[in-house]
């Protein structure tokens, strides 16, 4: 399939956009140890957004991975995991704050750093919500694509360092028309003491039309209702 559009996102970076219904975000870790901090919305309603809850409980499941989707609190599906060659993402961990980039990493500021200093997942996506009309009011749980947070016996969660390799790969297909907005900053159980420099590239293109048989839709009946969900609503909005 011919690439669409395609962005690289350095150590740090962010981004927001919308990207319509019917496309592939497809990313790419570009060395190991990545961790891209991801937020969905209803391009046209942001009011509905990804609803990790309820994503979580239908799907019965704690991570994501392949013929999962993404819930928002509609019911409906916002976008749904195709393809997966690292097979856990994140989503209980949160995003990273001031704090704790500063306690792990070292203090560093724009006005002495630039570009290099140290970004924290909260701050980035504070800049990009203020930049689609939102505020921090509107900052829900993310998902952290690449990255592995399990639960051990006695409830401690577990960040597994090495689970990402170079070239990792996900993508997802847009069931909705959505403002995506994106946070390469550090997962924040990491345990590493260097700030991760692991860029991500994210390529759009085309996706094909979803199957009755789709690896998603068949995941398991909550999701295919989500489906019928989303289906009833752009029928009705003659789209």
């Amino acid at each position: 399939m011919e690439i669409m559009w395609s962005k690289t996102l350095r150590p740090g970076g962010k981004w927001s956009g919308i990207v319509g219904r019917g496309k592939l975000l497809r990313f790419t870790a570009l060395e190991g140890g990545a961790n891209l901090s991801m937020l969905l919305y209803n391009a046209w309603n942001p009011c509905e957004r990804y609803n990790m809850p309820d994503t979580l409980k239908a799907q019965h499941t704690a991570y994501l991975t392949a013929g999962n989707v993404l819930m928002s609190d509609n019911g409906r599906v916002l976008a749904s995991i195709t393809t997966d060659t690292v097979g856990w993402h994140d989503t209980i961990s949160g995003y990273s704050f001031r704090h704790d980039i500063d306690r792990k990493y070292g203090v560093t500021r724009y006005q002495d750093e630039r570009n290099e200093w140290f970004r924290s997942g909260q701050e980035n996506f504070a800049v990009e919500l203020v930049r689609n009309g939102l505020t921090l009011r509107d900052l829900v749980p993310p998902v952290n694509l690449f990255a592995k947070v399990s639960v051990d016996d006695d409830g401690q969660l577990i960040f597994h360092p090495n689970h990402c390799p170079q070239g990792g790969q996900v993508t997802l297909r847009t069931d909705m028309d959505l403002l995506l907005i994106l946070s390469n900053t550090p997962n924040p159980l990491d345990s590493r003491s260097t700030y991760p420099s692991t860029p991500v590239q994210v390529d759009i293109l085309p996706a094909n039309p979803v199957g009755g048989d789709d690896i998603c839709v068949t995941h398991c009946p909550e999701n295919l209702r989500a489906f019928e969900n989303t289906w009833e609503y752009y029928a009705l909005r003659n789209a």
